[in-house]
């Protein structure tokens, strides 16, 4: 049996990881604000967002993790990609 610090010391390894990851993703996503902006299109997707709802429901339940959390996880990234998108939009029409 593992100690608690053991266990510890792995879930700060995943949290290092999901921040790796969340700051991957929001570098992407500042390029795709950075298109969207040169390219008139507007910041929000709303079909977009109901495709990546369905699919992080999908992989929540894949990886038996709770889709409503997941859901939540993600609509609080959406909601700030959205903001960073409309900041460059607005930086780019300035």
């Amino acid at each position: 049996m593992q100690t608690l610090d053991e266990l510890r010391t792995k879930i700060d390894h995943i949290d290092n990881a999901i921040i790796a990851k969340l700051a991957e993703r929001f570098k992407v996503t500042n390029a795709v604000g950075e298109y969207k902006a040169t390219h008139g299109l507007p910041a929000k997707d709303s079909a977009r967002e109901a495709k990546q709802y369905q699919r992080i429901t999908e992989l929540a339940l894949k990886h038996d993790l709770d889709p409503e959390f997941a859901k939540t996880y993600l609509a609080v990234v959406i909601n700030r990609v959205i903001q960073n998108h409309e900041e460059v939009a607005s930086n780019t029409n300035s």
